[in-house]
């Protein structure tokens, strides 16, 4: 558990506007200018209050900013903690990873991604919890933690994602107590009989096959040279929290990540993103446009699409977002029944359309 210890205000802070007020008193009832009622004492006094008030106003305001920093600052801190930054490389994966948080000026948002080179190979989380901010975080924090320590334990992706199901209960119980009434709690933002999650789970092996659950949430993008299609269209599990998962649940194989190709992944805020006419941001256009040319890293394609969301934004998302890229670099490696030159896909895969 993190614990921020609070600073305990200072005398130091009071000290200056003690001493304005007291000039302005001692000026007041002090001096005999400030007894006339001559035009010319009045402006004098006046002259000396808007002063003081200014003073006041301007040391109120640095103090705030002062605070504001701090508690940014803070922020920052436990999100480093919680979503932790990913290495540039993973297991011969380039990975490319950020997130934009709705909340003007803040650096904590409800989404959530991670990626983990295992012996079963590289499993990589991305989620959305329902809402945004620092009541999102708990949340966020309960399934990454769930998420680091199921990877490495369980042998395939089905009992990963049932052990997220469990830390999110356990979270969502131990939020329902301390917002319970009788604790004196208020009425939350986000109730918990509200609260979900969105997962998608993804493993990827030494040979590159790609196998996923998705619980609810926006299926990556494959980029293979200058084409970008979903990785599948099959329909995904409902988002946990207000549903169980089902009682078979096996990991759906998606084909491979060749060499050379990346992988896309989003929240819905990406793809929900509209601008000031409200049309919605087109992730795949951009990514389309971004490698016309010719194949990018996965650091690139990551500042392409962010600088595009910006701009299509005007710098103001309604939603958190966070993207992450996947490239493989590894070297060419045989694939049964595939050519390094052709890509296997998924059957359910079709032909890619773009608003």
């Amino acid at each position: 558990m993190i614990r921020i210890k609070a600073r305990a205000p200072t005398t130091q802070g009071a000290v200056l506007p003690t001493l304005w007020g007291a000039v302005a008193v001692a000026y007041k009832f002090g001096c005999p200018l400030a007894q006339q009622g001559g035009l010319g004492a009045r402006i004098v006094t006046s002259a000396v209050f808007l002063a003081v008030g200014t003073g006041l106003i301007f040391h109120v305001r640095r103090a705030l900013l002062r605070e504001l920093r701090q508690a940014r600052r803070v922020a920052g801190a436990a999100q480093s903690v919680v979503l932790r930054p990913l290495p540039a490389r993973l297991d011969g994966l380039n990975v490319a990873a950020a997130q934009l948080s709705a909340d003007r000026g803040a650096t904590i948002g409800g989404d959530l991604y991670e990626a983990v080179a295992t012996e079963h190979g590289v499993r990589v989380v991305m989620g959305d919890v329902r809402g945004h901010g620092l009541g999102a975080l708990g949340t966020v924090a309960a399934v990454l933690g769930s998420f680091r320590e199921a990877v490495h334990d369980e042998p395939d992706l089905g009992s990963v994602l049932r052990r997220l199901e469990r830390a999110l209960a356990r979270h969502l119980r131990e939020r329902s107590r301390a917002e319970h009434p009788s604790n004196g709690a208020q009425d939350p933002d986000n109730p918990v009989a509200e609260e979900f999650v969105t997962v998608l789970l993804l493993e990827i092996g030494r040979d590159g096959e790609l196998r996923a659950l998705n619980c609810g949430h926006p299926w990556p993008y494959l980029v293979s040279g200058t084409r970008v299609e979903p990785l599948t269209r099959a329909d995904p599990l409902p988002p946990l929290g207000p549903f169980p998962l089902p009682a078979e649940l096996e990991a759906r194989p998606c084909g491979h990540l060749l060499p050379g190709e990346s992988l896309v992944l989003f929240t819905d805020g990406a793809e929900d993103a509209r601008d000031a006419r409200g049309r919605f941001f087109s992730l795949p256009a951009v990514l389309r446009e971004a490698v016309h040319d010719h194949p990018l890293s996965a650091q690139t394609i990551l500042r392409t699409v962010f600088r595009a969301l910006l701009h299509h934004t005007a710098g103001t998302p309604t939603d958190d977002i966070a993207v992450l890229v996947l490239r493989n670099d590894r070297r060419n490696v045989a694939v049964p029944g595939t050519r390094a030159t052709a890509r296997q896909a998924p059957t359910d895969r079709q032909p890619t359309t773009y608003r």
